[in-house]
């Protein structure tokens, strides 16, 4: 083999390596990222009407839906959920769901629980915890963004019922991580 021959396999082998080092970092990050979902449903998938508002003639159950996190990120201290409806109030949105201070040995909610501990904040009725779906009747299924956020606050650190704007604007510089599903509903 040539110097050149030599140079040319040593800087493919070099290459090669370094892509099979990129893939694999690649891989080990998707793998490890901070992740939620709601257990039976795909990210898209529908909600049945038992999680649907029981006010104003929605036909629901009111139950908030479950959701479990995964690949908690170093450092948390408590986790907060939000689920918001981009669709809602003619694409303004809607809140349906504030719930922070959660223990950060939390890993997940079942369906239409309440963490104990945990603090409520304000939905768009004015009250407090989950206020479910109630999309016009022959709307296209609206979006439900369930978003999960590992914080650096302790669990007591924010007053109860803050707006989703007000819990936002009070995590600014306290969210290590946060993750999200798309959940859907139609009537």
């Amino acid at each position: 083999m040539t110097r050149s021959s030599f140079d040319i396999a040593r800087r493919l082998l070099c290459a090669s390596a370094c892509a099979v080092f990129a893939l694999a970092s690649a891989h080990t990050y998707a793998v490890e990222a901070f992740a939620v979902a709601s257990p039976g449903l795909a990210d898209g998938g529908a909600l049945d009407a038992s999680h649907a508002a029981s006010a104003n003639n929605c036909g629901g159950g009111n139950v908030s839906p479950a959701l479990q996190w995964r690949n908690v990120p170093a450092g948390t201290k408590s986790f907060a959920v939000t689920i918001f409806d981009p669709d809602g109030a003619k694409g303004l949105g809607i809140v349906h769901w504030v719930q922070y201070g959660i223990a950060p040995s939390t890993m997940g909610l079942a369906a239409g629980a309440v963490p104990p501990g945990s603090i409520a904040g304000t939905n768009r009725t004015g009250g407090t915890g989950y206020y479910g779906p109630c999309p016009p009747v022959g709307d296209v299924p609206h979006h439900y963004v369930a978003q999960v956020y590992a914080l650096d606050l302790p669990p007591d650190a924010l007053p109860a019922g803050l707006t989703r704007d007000a819990f936002l604007a009070a995590i600014k510089d306290h969210v290590i991580a946060a993750t999200s599903t798309v959940l859907r509903y139609g009537r």
